[in-house]
């Protein structure tokens, strides 16, 4: 079993849900087989950009 997990930067991962999260990272709400939450983040997570980064240039005069 394992947990769709997102860290500040909204950068997605999967955790075993067994284990305990690393610093910076904060459970999704989605849990499953490990395809299951791979298939969800393909579907939820349409800009790789970091958050920081994406802040950056919506500020940025183009």
């Amino acid at each position: 079993m394992y947990l769709v997990v997102r860290n500040d930067e909204e950068q997605y991962s999967i955790w075993r849900a067994d284990r305990e999260l690393p610093a910076g990272w904060h459970p999704e709400g989605r849990r499953g087989s490990r395809q299951e939450c791979l298939d969800h983040i393909g579907v939820i997570w349409t800009d790789m950009r970091p958050l920081s980064l994406r802040r950056r240039l919506a500020g940025a005069d183009v």
